[in-house]
Order: C-alpha cells, then structure tokens, then sequence
C-alpha cells in the first residue's frame, strides 16, 4: 500500500518522459539485435529494471539528508574520485580509454557516479553559501571540487565527460548568483586552460577529431569517417524514416558505436524527422519539469540541485545530439536515458529519484504551511 501510495505522489510528466525516452532505447537496440549482439537490448533491459528499481528507492530517501549530513556528501564524493584513480592505474583499455572498471564479467563507468556526486556536492556547497556568493573563496573551493574529478577523467583520457563535469559546475555557480566580473574572469581562466590543454594535454586523436570536425571531408576514411555517416543517417531519414530494422547505415555496419555514441543517428534514420522532434521533445519535457521542480522548492539544496541536474542532462544531450548531426566535434557521450550503458542509465534514474522526492517533500511542505 505504501508503494502505490508513494508512486502516486511522484511527477508523472517527468517519469512518463523518463520511461518514454527509455523506451525508445530499448526499441532501436532491439533493431539493431540483426547486427549487433542481442546482449545489449538484453543487459539494458535488465539495467532499465534495476534503474528503476533504484530511482523508487532514491525517491523514498529524504533528500534532506544530503542537505544536512555533509560527511555523507563528502563520503559520496570520496568514493566516487577513488573509483577514478582505480581505473587510471587498472590494465582494462578499451579503445585506448580507461574508463571502465570490472567486476564479475560487468563493467561500471565510475565517471557517471562522478556526475551525480558532484552535481549532489556542490548543491550542499552553495545551499549554506547562498548569501556570500559573491566571495571569489566560494567560487575557487567550489571550483576545485569539480577540476579534481574533472583533470582524472582527462587523464583516461575523456575529454566529453570531463566538458560536462567542468558544465555543470559553471551552470550551478551561474544559477548560485556569480557576479558578471567573476564570470568574465572564468571565461579567460577557461581560455587559457582550453590554449594549455590544446598545446600540452589532447592526445593526437582528440585534436584530430577537432580539427576534422571543421572539414570533416579532409579525411574522409581516417578522423572524418564517423561523423559524415552520422550525418548521412540522420539525413537519409528524411521526414518518416526507413522504418524499424531498415537502417542501412546500422544495419550495413557503416555507422560505429551505433548503440551508444551514435544511438541519435541510428534512431533518425529509420524514425525520420519524427523521431528526431519526439526524441528532443521528450528530452525537453524531462529538463522544464526537473527545473520546475527545483523553482517551486522551499529551499536551496533543492533548487541549485534540480537546477545542476537538469544542466547534467541538458549538456550530455546538446553534445551527443551535435556531434551525430556534425555540428560538433566528436566526443563519445551517450544519449540520456536512451543509449546503451547501464552505469549512466542507472545513475541518471537515481539523479531523477532525488528529483522524485525533493517534489513530494516540497509539496507537504507547502501543505504544512497551509
């Protein structure tokens, strides 16, 4: 009884549009089992399931208790970076990158962990320093918090996830109140990080993929490959698509990392300009209720943390949605909710719990005071 009494409270734009988007994933991989192996619409299922069952949990924990106990927040975080020096020093590559950890033939991503602990962190940061924002202290330690994670996922390397780390902190100290001339200051700092990572930190295959992404038809068979047959998937779908399993650009092996990196591409080919708008639509529909949420919420932790989880969410989509359209250069991140990865599935359905239940508490909230 409690269950569907608890589930009744919860925002059901939001998790309609969760489980829509999830949806969607596990129909293009499921078309996709012709090519692939059946293994990944198979082990996201099961990831959908334990998701799931994780974000009802996450939703019955009150979230004051980030907001209160912050060696708990701390401990989060602790055990999130330690999990990044583990995979720096493990042997397991995979297409140069390490980034995965093993663990009885599964593997976790612990840089998705990352994201959501420092999306959690820096909510209790700035939540008991709302009024002196304006201090540059707050903004140096805040900034730390993010360039430690953020300089170890460089050095997997992970230029993507490490873009969305350093996004989210600069879109929580925004929405925190940072002053015009902190944020012009960020902006040269940013720049001259951006000049010192060019000249000393980008492997050759990251400045190759940059550089291509300005012509990308210079090396149309080497750096350039991957994103003219995104393009040419996303095109080819025209208005309706060529319908479920009828993708060529999967189906014929020419599109790579078809169920994760370029899941957008492989979806629009055979779902057409349809499936693009109700795709962004859907993604759309998630960030206004996350945002929402965090503006009709009584207090601070609750409103700067829907608003660095929606940024999350938001950051991750522009770039996985840019780079298989060619407007970005190619990176490696995942669509939310909808691409194969059970770590980032997992984490992001436990971020959208948090959401769940800053709602119910913010609603008795308000109850109460009626």
């Amino acid at each position: 009884m409690f269950i569907f009494q608890h589930i009744r409270k919860y925002d059901w734009g939001l998790a309609g549009a969760v489980f829509l988007l999830m949806l969607l994933g596990l129909v293009s991989l499921f078309s996709m089992s012709g090519v692939k192996p059946i293994h990944f619409f198979t082990r996201q299922l099961v990831w959908s399931a334990i998701g799931l069952f994780l974000l009802f949990i996450s939703s019955t924990i009150d979230f004051r208790l980030f907001r209160t106990q912050t060696a708990a927040v701390l401990v989060l975080y602790g055990i999130s970076v330690a999990l990044l020096l583990l995979v720096i020093s493990s042997a397991f590559v995979i297409r140069g990158v390490r980034s995965w950890l093993t663990f009885g033939g599964f593997s976790i991503e612990p840089v998705e962990l990352v994201k959501l602990a420092l999306v959690i962190l820096l909510a209790k940061f700035f939540s008991k320093r709302h009024v002196e924002i304006y201090r540059i202290r707050h903004l140096i330690v805040s900034g730390v918090y993010a360039a430690l994670p953020a300089l170890l996922v460089l050095a997997q390397p992970d230029l993507g996830s490490a873009i969305i780390l350093v996004a989210i902190w600069i879109a929580v100290v925004v929405f925190s109140g940072m002053k015009l001339r902190h944020l012009v200051l960020l902006v040269c700092i940013f720049a001259l990080l951006a000049f010192v990572g060019w000249t000393s930190a980008l492997k050759p295959y990251q400045k190759s993929r940059i550089v291509t992404f300005l012509d990308p038809y210079r090396d149309p068979k080497g750096a350039g490959y991957q994103m003219l047959q995104s393009m040419i998937a996303v095109g080819s779908g025209r208005v309706w698509g060529k319908g479920l399993g009828y993708g060529s650009q999967t189906h014929l092996h020419f599109l790579p990392e078809a169920e994760t990196d370029f899941i957008f591409a492989a979806f629009v080919e055979e779902w057409g300009f349809v499936g693009t708008i109700t795709i962004l639509l859907l993604l759309f529909i998630v960030l206004w209720r996350i945002v929402q949420i965090g503006m009709r919420s009584s207090d601070n932790f609750s409103r700067v943390y829907c608003h660095g989880f929606a940024a999350y969410i938001f950051v991750q989509s522009f770039i996985h949605v840019g780079m298989n359209m060619g407007v970005l250069p190619i990176t490696g991140i995942t669509l939310p909710f909808v691409s194969y990865g059970g770590s980032s599935l997992v984490t992001l359905l436990i971020g959208v719990g948090i959401v769940q239940n800053i709602k119910i508490n913010a609603r008795r909230a308000v109850a109460g005071e009626v």
